[in-house]
């Protein structure tokens, strides 16, 4: 392109960054909850947090869940995010949309009963919080 083996790699990094971040962000898009789901899952998020942590320091669930959970704690804490914060809805909605996919992994693969034991709020947040994992309770 350049010519300059240098510039051509640092312009390779950047069009491959700037396209994995679109697939990101297309990801978001596709997994993202639908209707008022997104609003609900924002509400829940701190008692999800509790329960993302409480899951990841389980030793009785499999090693491949709690490392997929430890990395979203890390994503979490990390101040750079897919979508910076300062863009209104989705600038924090982002890290729900994130949280929702790994909480649907994570309840196809531990189960319901697991998460339900680590669940620190209310009956009524854990049905919505199953609901946002595509999960159907007993009592939904």
């Amino acid at each position: 392109m350049t010519g300059s083996f240098w510039w051509d790699l640092l312009i390779g990094a950047a069009v491959a960054l700037v396209l994995a971040w679109l697939a990101l962000i297309v990801a978001l898009v596709v997994v993202r909850p639908r209707g008022g789901l997104l609003r609900e899952a924002l509400r829940l998020l701190p008692d999800v947090l509790r329960l993302i942590r409480r899951l990841a320091a389980d030793p009785a669930l499999p090693r491949g869940v709690r490392i997929r959970l430890g990395l979203l704690l890390v994503y979490l804490a990390m101040p750079i995010d897919l979508i910076p914060d300062f863009i209104p809805v989705l600038g924090h909605a982002d890290d729900a949309i994130i949280v929702t996919a790994v909480l649907r992994g994570v309840v196809r693969r531990a189960g319901l009963d697991a998460v339900r034991a680590h669940w620190p709020g209310t009956d009524d947040g854990f049905a919505a919080a199953a609901r946002l994992a595509g999960i159907r309770t007993p009592a939904n």
